[in-house]
């Protein structure tokens, strides 16, 4: 019993976390499309477009492990 109630405090203390980190990198890609289309330079404009990029691919990653943990639970 103790073996379940651990794992099941664990996953809950790892879903926590993981929506804190979702929430931010929302936060963060939000903030990033702003200065996309604040910008001019073009070698900002491509800074940019890179941490769109990055972002995304994280946000997607946290997403798809969110969804795991939803699915088990």
């Amino acid at each position: 019993m103790d073996r379940i109630l651990g794992n099941s405090i664990f996953c809950d203390k790892r879903y926590a976390l993981l929506l804190e980190d979702l929430e931010r990198t929302e936060h963060d890609l939000d903030s990033a499309y702003m200065k996309l289309g604040n910008v001019t330079e073009p070698d900002l404009i491509d800074c940019y477009i890179y941490e769109v990029q990055s972002l995304q691919m994280r946000y997607r990653f946290l997403l798809k492990r969110v969804k795991q943990i939803e699915e088990v639970g």
